[in-house]
This record gives structure tokens, C-alpha cells and sequence, in this order.
């Protein structure tokens, strides 16, 4: 059955001004990296080329958005010492960073006292949100948008507020 909700492209490739990421999951079972995280824990190796496979379609549609002049920005709350699954997100942000992305890192006590969505979320020039549920186990069970202006109003305050207290990424030592 085909899904009603747009796609993460096609809502980075329709934004004009801001997109920002915010997670706050120590680790994430998505299926697709299921594999390549599993090899990264037993060889340290990761793809990190931004022309492979699995990297080009997002290093393209980041390097668009860049080039229309939307800021694109992700913000990770963390718990330290950090899961063995952010240190596997942190050696593969280069790429993030390649495409043209921002990333900071919160450590997750510096986050105590800040009003915060209780999902992960994107938010599209300050008014389209698309909320990512995930089960306990951290296995994407699925995605909603919603342009609620509470709630967008409440996703920009919160992205803000961890923005201004984050790490960024070249600044953050995971040890």
C-alpha cells in the first residue's frame, strides 16, 4: 500500500530556507545498516565515501538544498559514555559534513532543564515537521508529517535551544 506521507527527499528538495535534524536516541536498529554497523563493530571499517552506493542520493539531495541555500542542520543528544552505535554515527558523519551539513553533538546532561518533542523529528523551514518513530529496540516503525504551528513552534525552540548548548562535530571527542 503506498504511503501518503512525502518522502525525506521530497521534503528536503521542497524547503527553501532551513532543515533541521534532531535525534535523541542512543541507538537506532535501522535495517539498512544493520550490516555495515555489524562490520564496524568487528573491523573499525566504515564507508565513508560520499560517491558510494549508500551515501550519493543523500550527499545529493544535501549538496542541492546547500546550493538553493537551505541551512541544513543536525543536532544528536547523547548519553556518555556513548553507546557503541554513536561512535559508529560519529565516524560516519564526515559525510554529513562533506554534503554540507552542520552537525553538533549534546551530551544528554546538558539537556536536563530544555523542553524537548518526545520523538526524534525534521523540521522544514520552521513549519513542516516529520515526526520518526522508532520501537524500543530503536527499529524505524514509521514516519508522520504534521505543519501544527504548536508544534513546529515547539520542534524550532527545541532545536534551537540544543543547537546553542551543542558540541560541533570537529570539537566533540566521543572518548
Amino acid at each position: 500500500m503506498p504511503s501518503s506521507e512525502p518522502t525525506i527527499a521530497e521534503l528536503v528538495g521542497s524547503c527553501t530556507r532551513s532543515a533541521v535534524h534532531l535525534e535523541m536516541r542512543d541507538h537506532y536498529g535501522v535495517a539498512e545498516e544493520a550490516a555495515d554497523f555489524r562490520a564496524w563493530l568487528e573491523t573499525g571499517r566504515l564507508d565513508t565515501d560520499p560517491a558510494s552506493p549508500d551515501w550519493a542520493p543523500w550527499v545529493s539531495l544535501v549538496s542541492q538544498a546547500r546550493r538553493r541555500g537551505v541551512a541544513v542542520r543536525r543536532a544528536r543528544i547523547v548519553s556518555e559514555p556513548v553507546s557503541d552505535y554513536i561512535r559508529y554515527e560519529h565516524a560516519s558523519t564526515v559525510v554529513n559534513l562533506l554534503a554540507g551539513e552542520d552537525v553538533r553533538w549534546l551530551p544528554r546532561r546538558r539537556a536536563s532543564d530544555l523542553a524537548l518533542p518526545g520523538n526524534d523529528f525534521w523540521l522544514f523551514d520552521d513549519q513542516v515537521i516529520r515526526w520518526g518513530y522508532f520501537s524500543g529496540n530503536g527499529a524505524m516503525v514509521g514516519h508522520e508529517t504534521s505543519d501544527d504551528p504548536a508544534a513546529a513552534k515547539l520542534c524550532s525552540e527545541a532545536f534551537a535551544a540544543v543547537w546553542d548548548r551543542a558540541i560541533p562535530h570537529d570539537q566533540y571527542d566521543i572518548r
